[in-house]
Order: C-alpha cells, then structure tokens, then sequence
C-alpha cells in the first residue's frame, strides 16, 4: 500500500475497474489481497484506503461489500467439510463467474448505487491523475515511484504495528459480539429454517435436489459461512452440497467476520444495509449457480 503497487495497478487497471465496476483502478488491489490474503485485510485496506481520501463513501461501500471474499485457501475448509475436495476447479470456477456477476450488478442497484460520491470527512481526496500524453504503462511506472518515494521506513511500520492494534482492540471483539449472537440465534432457534422455507420451491423449480434440506442453509450463511458447509454436510446428493458450497462464499456477507468488520470500520454501511446486499447477493448468485451445477454435474 505505501511503496507505489497502488499507484502502479491503479494507472493500469483504471480502464477495466470503471467500466466494468465503477471503481477507480487502485481497488484492484484490495480485490486481490482479499481473494488471495483473506476478507479481513481486504476490509482493512479499503477502510485505510476510504479514510485517506482515495475512495467516496460510495466506492468504499462498494469495496468493502461486494469484492471482500474469503481467500482460496479457506474454500478448500469448505470443500472438506462438504466432501468435494475433488472438485475444487468447478467449485472455484463457478465461484468466479458468479461472484463476477454479482460485482458488475450490485454497484449499480440498489443499495450501493444510492451512496453519496463525498469522501470521507476528516480526508483530502485524493483524486485520480488525469491522463496526459505519456503512455500508460510509463506513466504507471513514474506514479509508483514518486509515491515509493515518499515513504519513511519508521513512520510505515508504526502505521502497520497501529493497524494491527486497532484490529485487535477496537474490531475483533465487535466481530465476536456480532458472530456470536448470529450463531446462536442459528444453532438455537429455528429463525434461519423459517426464512429458507419459501426457497423450496424455487429450488424445486430449478431442480435442486433434497431441496428442502438445501433451503434449511441459504440464509444461515448470514450467521457464519462454516455453518452452510456443516449442516449441509449430511445432504447426500452431491450436487446439492456443490450448491450449497458455492453459495455460502458468493453471499460473501457474514457476521462472524466481513459483517463484523465493516460496521467495525469506518465504512458508510450500517446493518440494514448488510442485510439487503446478502438477500440482493443470494437472489444474483443463486441461478448462475445453480445452472453452472447442473452443467458441471451433466459431465460428471
């Protein structure tokens, strides 16, 4: 974040994260640290990245609720408690293409679309270089340099060691606070099999085998995204564990860690809006991935 990969990816990307997503070029790299890192350092960067003054409440919100997934290594957790670690390619490729889905329509609906385009308020926005004559890559290359530039060694780590603090003193027991009341409310009661009754027959209609036991784990994900895995661990078809696997990664949404972090954070989300993003993400994800299911499983 501080020696120049910001400014670097940020000059490069730009023409693919504006149009595609709506975001400027530097959010590449939030996407890539979650994705191959983990969800918490995505959020952290972006909130770093928002209260700094290079993303509007807007861009933030969009970052922190719909590129924020959990890392590759943890999928693999999930593969195991489903019993489809032979599967991981078509598990992570429909993965992609239904999160990719997701990430090009949610910025502009309701409600990320109706975010403000102020910056963060304490912040100097630090807007985008406007393009001149210089080719792109080189003007890539000078912007990561003048920024490397600037960095001091002392005051960077100081920064870092303040970071990590800040995680485990202000956040992680928020996180546990919110992960543990979802929990409990979905082991204990049955408010989570209620609210997946009406799926079943959507699911039916889609062809979704043991569709009422697959009902039982759409929204509890909301809660913690193992418990999907868990309890649909004992589902004997296949292609409904597949289901069931991808699903609880694209809803991305969870309160034992992302939703934790975000209301957390300085991100303009509250938890209402947390709700609506995980049903608007469940109702998006869920066909595309229940098609890539039954292509997948046509061949199998």
């Amino acid at each position: 974040m501080n020696f120049g990969l910001l400014e670097f990816a940020g000059a490069l990307m730009n023409v693919i994260m504006r149009p595609l997503f709506r975001l400027p070029g530097r959010s590449s790299i939030d996407s890539l640290a979650s994705w191959f890192g983990d969800a918490t350092i995505g959020v952290m960067m972006t909130n770093q990245q928002y209260m700094e003054g290079h993303y509007t409440r807007r861009e933030a919100a969009v970052l922190g609720t719909t590129f924020n997934i959990v890392s590759i290594t943890f999928t693999i957790v999930i593969l195991g408690y489903l019993s489809l670690e032979h599967m991981f390619f078509p598990y992570y490729m429909t993965i992609v293409i239904a999160g990719f889905v997701a990430a090009i329509i949610m910025p502009r609906i309701p409600p990320l679309s109706r975010f403000s385009e102020d910056y963060y308020e304490h912040a100097t926005p630090q807007k985008e270089e406007p393009k001149d004559g210089r080719p792109l890559l080189k003007r890539a290359w000078q912007g990561a340099l003048t920024r490397a530039s600037q960095v001091h060694i002392v005051s960077t780590g100081k920064q870092g060691f303040k970071n990590v603090l800040e995680l485990w003193i202000g956040v992680i027991p928020i996180v546990l606070a919110f992960g543990t009341i979802t929990i409990i409310i979905a082991e204990q009661t049955p408010l989570f099999t209620w609210l997946g009754a009406p799926f079943i027959p959507i699911l039916e209609l889609m062809q979704v085998p043991e569709a009422q036991a697959a009902s039982e784990t759409i929204l509890i994900g909301f809660a913690d995204m193992l418990l999907p895995a868990l309890i649909g661990a004992e589902i004997q078809s296949e292609m409904t564990r597949f289901i069931i696997g991808c699903l609880s990664v694209t809803q991305l949404i969870f309160m034992s860690e992302v939703g934790g972090l975000l209301l957390a954070s300085k991100i303009p989300v509250n938890f209402m809006h947390l709700v609506m993003i995980f049903l608007l993400r469940t109702i998006i994800t869920l066909p595309i991935i229940v098609l890539c299911a039954h292509i997948v499983f046509m061949f199998v």
